[in-house]
């Protein structure tokens, strides 16, 4: 499908699969696009090699997280852009050769950051305050009032939280906490002590996170240096009763093993990913009382929805001037390669 030829001769190719053109681009977005030239959408499945060659290969900016190794990369002599608009940096694409050639690598993750804060927060309140286990205590006939009812529970004021990993996600949810007045520790090897100063945190060893905070925020992406990192030992450090906000991805932790902590009572989760998803039917964290279970919805916003074709325009339109882009995630030669996202299902 093309939707408009601009004199200029460039093209934008357009195939956002598992994504669709309508949940993220309206129609001034559309029109925006096609004003910076020829706007080729592709919606018809995956983007085989023939389809690449005839529709994507003289591209100027590609906006999907379609395959793009080499071999198509050499096609793509015009290419100056590609702009992921599922959220991850995935592994499909040779980053040493785009950055050879100087194509910009982008996506759109930030825009999910805040209504993923947001949720976040009201786990952590969930599982300190036991907020849905009372409502189901309630409904089953044997609820208990008043202080009896809180007997392990504790609150977030003046509290202690810890942070594994600051990026876009752990600087939303920071604001939140703010009338909480808590004490904030943070865990990133990719950030100096300086910059997690600044944005107001203690700079802390892994080990400290976990032995001194009642609630703990995962919020790492999942890379080659830490996959499963969060194990046995790692629970078992943590405070007896103490809660774990898992909101980046389930790759981070191991699994089983988290269950099992929650198992046997030594810690509360609550959880948006899972290793595989949908999580199965018969899976045991289904039966399990110490977990709250979200099933991938937390950044599932309409309103961010429509912020990725917003942000993925603007930085579009910037590229075409020749100038850098601002307001989607730029990818970093170090540290790219290193990220082992899976892409987003809709199974």
């Amino acid at each position: 499908m093309t939707a408009s030829t601009n004199q200029t001769n460039k093209r934008i190719f357009l195939a956002p699969s598992p994504r669709r053109v309508s949940e993220i681009f309206d129609r001034d977005d559309l029109a925006r696009l096609s004003a910076l030239g020829e706007l080729v959408i592709h919606e018809d499945g995956p983007v085989s090699d023939t389809i690449f060659a005839m529709k994507a290969a003289d591209a100027e900016i590609i906006i999907g997280q379609i395959d793009l190794p080499q071999s198509r990369l050499d096609q793509a002599r015009n290419l100056r852009a590609i702009i992921n608009v599922e959220g991850n940096f995935l592994p499909n694409i040779d980053y040493e050769c785009a950055f050879r050639r100087g194509i910009r690598v982008l996506n759109v993750s930030p825009v999910f950051a805040e209504p993923v804060a947001e949720v976040a927060l009201g786990m952590a309140l969930d599982l300190a305050r036991g907020i849905t286990r009372s409502d189901r205590h309630f409904r089953q006939g044997v609820e208990k009032y008043g202080l009896e009812a809180n007997r392990d529970a504790y609150s977030l004021y003046r509290q202690h939280i810890g942070f594994i990993g600051m990026g876009d996600l752990g600087k939303a949810i920071l604001p939140l906490l703010t009338p909480f007045k808590a004490h904030v520790t943070a865990y990133d090897p990719w950030l100096p002590a300086a910059y997690i100063q600044s944005l107001g945190c203690e700079p802390a060893t892994l080990a400290t996170v976990l032995a001194t905070s009642r609630v703990v925020f995962v919020v790492a992406g999942v890379t080659s240096q830490n996959q499963g990192f969060l194990g046995a030992n790692e629970f078992a450090s943590m405070p007896a009763g103490a809660s774990m906000i898992l909101v980046s991805r389930a790759g981070v932790v191991d699994f089983d093993a988290m269950l099992d902590a929650i198992e046997s009572g030594h810690i509360r989760v609550a959880t948006d990913v899972f290793p595989q998803e949908p999580l199965s039917a018969n899976h045991r964290a289904r039966s399990l009382d110490g977990i709250l279970l979200s099933p991938h919805q937390a950044g599932a916003m309409s309103d961010a929805l429509s912020q990725i074709g917003k942000r993925a325009v603007a930085d579009a339109e910037l590229i075409s001037k020749g100038l850098p882009p601002i307001m989607c995630k730029v990818a970093q030669p170090e540290t790219v390669a290193m990220f082992r996202s899976k892409p987003i299902s809709k199974s």
